[in-house]
C-alpha cells in the first residue's frame, strides 16, 4: 500500500516558503515535490482555505505564508490535506458473519481509536516553527543539495 507523503510534503513546503522565500509559484512548488502543478494548486487550496497561506495570481504571483509557522500545528496541516488515513493497517472485511473476524475486529478498532487520539493530540501540539528549528540546528556546516531553485532576493 501507497503511503500518504502530503503531511509531510507540505510542512516541507511550509518551512522552504518560511525561510528560503517569501512567494513560491506552484511550478517552482511542484517541481520541489516532483509532481505536477495542479496537484500543489489543489492541496495548497485547502490550506489556503483554512488561512495558513495566500495566493495572487498573474505575474509576480505566488503562494505565500498568510500567518507564522508559530501559529500552524501539525493538526491544522493534517485537517487542511482532508485528514487522510492515519494508518495503513485495519478491520478486514473478508467474513463480516464470522465470530473470530468480529472479535478482531473490535480490539484493532478500539486499538487504532486510542492510537488515533494519542497521535492527533500530539500532532496539536507541535508547531510547524517547532520543525523549522529542528531545520535550523541542522542547517551550520551542511552542504545542502537544493531542490528548489533559489532565485535570489525577491524582486520589489
Amino acid at each position: 500500500m501507497r503511503r500518504d507523503s502530503r503531511l509531510s510534503r507540505m510542512l516541507h513546503v511550509l518551512i522552504h516558503m518560511d525561510r528560503h522565500y517569501k512567494r513560491a509559484t506552484s511550478d517552482t512548488i511542484s517541481k520541489m515535490l516532483g509532481t505536477n502543478a495542479v496537484v500543489v494548486r489543489r492541496t495548497m487550496a485547502g490550506l489556503r482555505q483554512q488561512g495558513y497561506v495566500r495566493s495572487e495570481q498573474g505575474h509576480g504571483g505566488g503562494w505565500e505564508l498568510a500567518r507564522g509557522l508559530d501559529k500552524i500545528t501539525l493538526l491544522d496541516i493534517y485537517r487542511a490535506i482532508g485528514e487522510p488515513p492515519l494508518f495503513a493497517i485495519g478491520p478486514s472485511v473478508d467474513q463480516p458473519d464470522c465470530l473470530v473476524e468480529q472479535a478482531v475486529d473490535a480490539k484493532l478498532d478500539d486499538a487504532l481509536r486510542a492510537a488515533e487520539t494519542l497521535l492527533l493530540e500530539r500532532f496539536r501540539s507541535v508547531t510547524v516553527a517547532e520543525i523549522a528549528a529542528d531545520f535550523d540546528r541542522r542547517l551550520p556546516g551542511h552542504q545542502c543539495n537544493a531542490h528548489w531553485e533559489h532565485p535570489g532576493p525577491p524582486e520589489i
